[in-house]
């Protein structure tokens, strides 16, 4: 079986996949659809990062198409409920590079407190600009969180632990981290904090959920940062404030619009201002959290391909199944109805299957179960349930 991996992935997937019979290409840029519908044909399994685009246009031309490896965190970039439709399983990186982002953050908080982004700008002019004139300890600030999640979670953490007082708003129902106070709306977050630092997911609700009436909110001469997602930031007024003094400075690394190779120009509103630093969505990007997700989600994928194991995937039902000791195995991808499971059960029954192993999860409209059995179900066994009107994939392994 052939795999892609897409926009620089971590040696370490190719190490993984290759030591477990695939055969990879590597490539180091992302593609537009039209580039992935003529190169997915013969591909059984996928690896992309933030910067590649999965639509239902693009798996319909996938015929071949196992399993989506996104080698990062956010899966916004899938159609997930295509991919579902499809059985494709598609897998994600959901903690590897939370300590990363997060110590990024609390860079970007210090270098902007200390205007260093127009400190090392003059100095690189040749201006000896030595003054105290704007610059601040982060100690004794409020930090405010919007999106208490893995990230928000730990930056609570490290950003306490510096000193800072700690906020957040999230609409989830999420446990406070050691003195940081939930706040019950934005609005209050956004009175208070004089940081705002944004870690909400990509879901398509979450679309230009910070503009300007949220900057206008803000505390006069605060700071902001993303570190989330592009489109959840409206940069033209982010830049109005900022131009107006309002904002004092601002950090970040994702935009609504990104380059799609190395080397591509970049083109923000953003570009040229005082005390505004711009990253190029490099915040998961140290070799740490990349071998980590090299080595997790190529994991996942192998061991979906493999044994059929479905765990922690983002779009199917999720089955912890073993690497499959002796016998036979058998996994069932179908539609979620009622007397599914029982026709399966009936049918290893007329066929004297000795079953060793059931594992069964149902996730909306799909059920999966995978059955380990002792010796190998016959073809006219495999047809039937193959055959039925509720199946969408059947796939079989042996030890």
């Amino acid at each position: 079986m052939k795999a892609l991996l897409l926009e620089n992935i971590h040696p370490i997937a190719v190490e993984i996949l290759e030591g477990r019979g695939f055969e990879v290409e590597l490539r180091s840029g992302s593609l537009s659809e039209d580039e992935l519908r003529e190169a997915l044909p013969g591909i059984s399994l996928l690896g992309i990062r933030s910067n590649t685009t999965i639509t239902a246009d693009v798996l319909k031309t996938a015929p071949d198409l196992l399993a989506v490896g996104c080698f990062c965190i956010g899966t916004n970039q899938v159609d997930l409920v295509a991919a579902a439709d499809q059985g494709i399983a598609v897998f994600n990186a959901p903690y590897s590079n939370t300590r990363s982002v997060v110590e990024l953050v609390i860079g970007e908080i210090i270098a902007l407190a200390r205007r260093l982004p127009e400190k090392t700008a003059r100095m690189h002019e040749g201006v000896w600009d030595k003054s105290a004139k704007g610059s601040h300890e982060i100690r004794g600030r409020t930090l405010g969180i919007v999106g208490y999640g893995n990230i928000g979670t730990q930056l609570s953490n490290l950003a306490e632990a510096l000193g800072l007082r700690v906020i957040f708003f999230d609409t989830a129902d999420r446990l406070a981290h050691g003195n940081a106070r939930r706040i019950s709306t934005l609005d209050e977050l956004l009175a208070q904090a004089d940081i705002v630092s944004l870690h909400v997911d990509g879901r398509p609700g979450n679309a230009g959920f910070f503009g300007a009436d949220q900057f206008a909110r803000m505390k006069p001469r605060s700071l902001f940062i993303n570190a989330a997602r592009g489109m959840v930031v409206d940069d033209r007024s982010l830049r109005d404030h900022i131009v107006s003094g309002h904002i004092a400075g601002a950090a970040l690394d994702v935009f609504p619009v990104e380059p799609k190779r190395q080397g591509d120009e970049f083109e923000s509103v953003l570009r040229g201002l005082d005390n505004v630093i711009l990253t190029p969505h490099v915040g998961g990007s140290t070799q740490e959290a990349q071998e980590e997700i090299g080595y997790f989600v190529a994991g996942k994928l192998a061991g979906f391909t493999l044994h059929g194991s479905t765990a922690l995937s983002v779009n199917l039902p999720a089955v912890q199944a073993p690497e499959l000791g002796s016998g036979s195995r058998v996994g069932y991808l179908h539609v979620n109805v009622p007397g599914v499971l029982a026709a399966v059960n009936q049918l290893l029954a007329d066929h004297g299957a000795n079953v060793e192993g059931q594992y069964l999860a149902t996730r909306g409209e799909q059920g999966y179960v995978v059955t380990d059995v002792a010796e190998a179900l016959p073809d006219a066994a495999l047809a039937d349930l193959q055959g039925s009107q509720h199946t969408i994939w059947l796939r079989t392994w042996r030890a």
